[in-house]
């Protein structure tokens, strides 16, 4: 079908993922990046791909809701998994990865395929031919009124927030330790943990709260919230760090802060408090702050996080920041194939849909991408089953109440119960991980997807 050329806006995990699946069906697609020439204020590269948050892809256990989808888009041949695989570093459970070198290989990949030719400027119009629009939560300003012209219908939005990174010589290791939650107490661990006593602790939330932010620009502020207007709604799964503070004296110590299934070596007894830094390159010498999504200023970040004990001298190679997501009403304008209510040939992939989650991207860019080359082909598209968790997704940010609809990552929460009931956490979970993927080969044998 190389007469046929589709377009795909925005590289990003979504955009990389669809683009590539409909080169490798011999179909040639136009992928439109406005970076490095349009910056978006939170991307720091031209790159493909870029990790702009954490570079932790979630939990790469069996039983967990961020495994299990990991496990379904492998079998759904995910070419950006398969390079998170190869870009992995230590991190636990997790999947982790080089940030830098993991979106400069999808940049690579794509680069070199013979059906992608890439197109290095803003996109401010939707063509009228077979299109994806995957431009992420950053969708310029130009595109976003196309959109909402184009669906008769205004966007929504959220703020998001990114986690500071410190470089690893800076850190204080005669306080700071080597542990991975719950793990053997001489294994060395993936991550380094700085302990808090409680009156270490206290004075920290303390400085925190108080601390000086970054202001919103007028732009950015919510026109209307129905309970306090210019105030910015934040996505609760993401939440700033001082926000989450100013909810309570203890919520960060059941948040980002909490220290189960750690022990203090110098004490051998579990801190009142803990903060994790996590790998975020294959070099080991740049950890980020787990967690610790925030709008601070830069220099009250400066002051503020060297209150954390082991954090006293830290050097910070980036500092967090704030940024507006938008995403669309998913519910009103698409059907669980990605593709558009109101125009066949139209489809969306990414956190533009209102999908959470680096993975959750990923996995509707691949389906977004599968299904335009199946409606290319006057095939039937693809729905995936509600048993598996890439089809529960998919099903969740199309079906949602939208006057209450929110940005959705993966968790069993959204799949069918179980036909028989189980007690503990655990197995349950398993349970439903060995029912999707069971149904998820099943229903690959059909050979719908080629």
């Amino acid at each position: 079908m190389k007469n046929i050329s589709v377009t795909v806006i925005g590289a990003g995990l979504a955009g990389s993922e669809a683009a590539w699946q409909l080169a490798q069906r011999d179909i040639h697609v136009e992928l439109y990046e406005m970076r490095p020439l349009r910056e978006t204020g939170a991307h720091i590269s031209g790159n493909f791909a870029e990790l702009i948050c954490s570079n932790s892809l979630g939990s790469n256990l069996y039983d967990r809701s961020s495994g299990l989808l990991k496990n379904e888009i492998r079998l759904l041949k995910s070419k950006l998994m398969e390079v998170a695989d190869k870009t992995a570093i230590p991190a636990g459970g997790a999947l982790a990865v080089d940030r830098e070198l993991f979106s400069a290989k999808v940049t690579y990949e794509l680069e070199n395929h013979p059906n992608i030719k890439i197109i290095r400027e803003e996109c401010i119009e939707i063509p009228d031919g077979p299109v994806i629009i995957a431009s992420g939560p950053l969708t310029s300003a130009k595109l976003t009124a196309k959109i909402i012209e184009l669906t008769n219908t205004e966007n929504l939005y959220f703020f998001d927030a990114i986690a500071p990174i410190v470089q690893i010589e800076s850190i204080n290791f005669e306080i700071a330790f080597r542990a991975s939650r719950y793990s053997d107490e001489d294994a060395e661990g993936d991550y380094i943990n700085c302990p808090m006593d409680k009156d270490q602790y206290i004075t920290f939330i303390s400085e925190l709260t108080k601390a000086k932010r970054i202001q919103l620009k007028s732009f950015e502020k919510q026109i209307e919230t129905g309970v306090n207007a210019g105030d910015p709604l934040f996505f609760e799964g993401c939440l700033p760090v001082e926000i989450l503070a100013s909810r309570g004296e203890m919520a960060m110590a059941f948040g980002p802060l909490r220290p189960v299934g750690l022990k203090d070596p110098r004490s051998g007894k579990r801190p009142f408090a803990i903060l994790q830094l996590r790998q975020d390159n294959l070099a080991g010498d740049l950890y980020n702050l787990v967690g610790f999504q925030t709008n601070l200023t830069f220099p009250e970040q400066r002051r503020v996080f060297r209150i954390i004990p082991g954090l006293e001298n830290a050097e910070f190679a980036r500092y967090g920041q704030m940024h507006r997501n938008t995403f669309i009403a998913s519910p009103k304008l698409l059907k669980p194939s990605m593709q558009s209510n109101g125009r066949q040939n139209l489809f969306f992939a990414g956190q533009i849909t209102g999908v959470e989650g680096y993975v959750g991207n990923i996995a509707t860019g691949l389906l977004a991408g599968i299904n335009l080359a199946k409606y290319l082909r006057h095939e039937p598209l693809l729905v995936l089953p509600q048993e598996t968790m890439v089809g529960a997704l998919c099903h969740y940010i199309t079906h949602a109440n939208q006057k209450d609809f929110q940005p959705m990552k993966a968790n069993f929460g959204i799949l069918p119960p179980l036909e028989m009931q189980i007690k503990t956490k655990r197995e349950r979970y398993k349970a439903y991980a060995d029912r999707s993927m069971q149904i998820m080969k099943s229903f690959l044998e059909k050979g719908l997807v080629e």
